[in-house]
């Protein structure tokens, strides 16, 4: 019968073994970017015509979630019912405390274009995203590697 040495543990040996060359992906993947810190600067663009919804949203949204649906008009989100014109932001933006951080009334049925942002990172540098890192806005397509992987169980990726 095999005994084993004192002091070297041939389960870990094995396990590191596995988990090393048969779990990990074999290519390294591209260094995370910040997570998100809910600073909200991303709804501070989401209005003046910023967005858009599918016909089946809004359909959902006036059956489900009528409160949603009075900021739509003609196929417009985030439309005041009362004047016609547009939010300057997104009227469902939250903030906890003075500079601190957001969030959003409606997350759970919020329209698509939210639920794929980011897109890329053009757009994180126009509306000064907190996720970037400083050598994001230095090499745009290594950073755009990074996105996309952040991205990939919510959206297809951008880069090629």
């Amino acid at each position: 019968m095999y005994q084993q040495s004192e002091g070297y543990n041939w389960y870990k040996v094995i396990a590191t073994l596995i988990v090393n060359f048969c779990v990990r992906p074999r290519y390294p993947r591209p260094e995370a970017m910040k997570n998100c810190n809910s600073c909200g600067k991303c709804c501070e663009y989401a209005g003046n015509g910023g967005l858009s919804a599918t016909r089946e949203e809004i359909d959902w949204w006036e059956t489900h979630r009528p409160e949603i649906a009075q900021f739509v008009m003609d196929g417009k989100i985030w439309v005041d019912p009362k004047t016609g014109e547009y939010f300057a932001r997104c009227p469902w933006l939250r903030q906890e405390a003075p500079g601190g951080k957001t969030s959003c009334d409606i997350y759970f049925d919020r329209p698509e274009d939210c639920r794929h942002y980011p897109v890329d990172i053009a757009q994180m540098i126009r509306e000064d995203c907190e996720m970037l890192e400083a050598g994001d806005r230095k090499d745009h397509h290594r950073a755009q590697k990074k996105l996309d992987a952040i991205m990939i169980d919510v959206r297809p990726p951008v880069s090629s």
